[in-house]
Formats: structure tokens, sequence, C-alpha cells
């Protein structure tokens, strides 16, 4: 009796332990913003999707965000796929007149393992359906360029793959009849990276790139 009762206790146990750990690991990270969705009283004028791109926009100038009624809900390390699993939550929940979308990096960093630009691009497009399927409408913007990624030295050919997925966006866009926002164009050296006056690791954007995608985005919005 008392070996039933302790072999129950441990298959128990086993059960929580599982459970909790499946709580903790939230993949799409769904409770990064769910106590700041709550805490948003209006309906913003654009919500930014995205990846650390967007997620550092917001910490290097929150006035561009707080200013102009926008919102960020960028995510660091982030992939199309994960950005669409919470794009429900994080975007459509909040009723924005608009959401920016900009994504791709990481799935070029084969952050999640490898996949197929057509496939990124698919989740992108469907970002974009489910949004204009609820009154939103998306603007698309180009990845930013680089040379290469420091924490996946193993992918190569990184600045080719951005100006190829970026044309990709760009003629879903255009057949589409949505805003395609070029800061590759605006942004990237001879190399088809980022300057170094733009940022200190050749992927992340600091102010002075900020700036500069701010006054191009605002023509948009």
């Amino acid at each position: 009796m008392k070996t039933k009762l302790l072999l129950s206790l441990a298959v128990f146990s086993a059960a929580v332990c599982a459970n909790a750990q499946e709580q903790m690991h939230d993949w799409a990270q769904f409770g990064r913003y769910a106590k700041a969705n709550e805490q948003v009283t209006a309906s913003p004028k654009a919500v930014f999707m995205g990846d650390s791109i967007t997620d550092g926009w917001d910490d290097n100038d929150q006035g561009f965000f707080t200013d102009n009624g926008f919102v960020c809900r960028g995510i660091s390390g982030q992939t199309t796929s994960e950005m669409l699993v919470r794009f429900r939550q994080d975007v459509i929940g909040l009723h924005p007149r608009y959401v920016v979308i900009l994504a791709g990096t990481n799935d070029i960093a084969r952050n999640n393992g490898y996949i197929e630009l057509d496939n990124a691009l698919g989740n992108i497009i469907s970002m974009c359906e489910l949004a204009r399927a609820n009154k939103i409408k998306p603007i698309l913007c180009s990845v930013t360029p680089s040379t290469g990624f420091g924490w996946r030295p193993d992918v190569k050919n990184a600045a080719s793959k951005i100006e190829k997925f970026n044309s990709m966006i760009k003629a879903y866009a255009q057949a589409e009849k949505i805003p395609y926002v070029d800061y590759y164009s605006a942004l990237k050296n001879e190399n088809g990276g980022l300057p170094a006056e733009y940022s200190g690791d050749g992927v992340h954007p600091n102010l002075e790139c900020y700036k500069v995608m701010e006054k191009i985005i605002l023509e948009y919005l």
C-alpha cells in the first residue's frame, strides 16, 4: 500500500513538473506584452510588430512611440513564425489603425533552424491578411541591412539573402497595394551592410539610425 502511494505521488509530481515546464516555455512569448496589452485603454494609431530591431527602437527612443500614439510590440530574437502566432494578441487585440511589420532578420539568421524565404514571406503575408480581415492597414518594411550575424557566424551571404528577401517583400507589397517602407536603401553601405555609425554590431540600429528610420516611416503614418 505504501509503495503504491509513493508511486502515485511520484507520477503526480512528474505531471506537475512537466506542466510547469510547459507553462514556463512560452515559445512565442505571449507573456511579454500581456500586461502591457491590458493597460492599453485607447486604440493606438499604429502597432510596430517585429524582432529586436523593433524591440530596441522603443528602448532607444520611447518618445517616438508615446508622442505619436504608437505602441512597440517587438521581441528580440523572434522569427516571422513567432510573430504570426502572437499577432492576434499583440496586434489585432489592440485595434490599431495600422500595423508596421518589420520581420525577417532572424529567419535569415536561422534562429529557429532553416526556413525557406518563401515560407518566411508566407508568414508575413498571413500577418497582412489577418490585419486586413480586421480592418487594420498593414505597412511592410524592408529588412535592415547586415553582412552577418554575430550570434550565427555559420550563416553566410547574409547581405545577398537580405537583398533577395526584400525584393520578395516589395513585390508582394506592390501586388497587394500595401505600402512598402524601404529602410534598406537608405541605410546600407557599399557592402550591403549597416554602417558603423548606425550600429555597434552591424545588425542592431543605434539612436542615430532609428532617427533616420523614424523620418522614413512617418511619411507613411
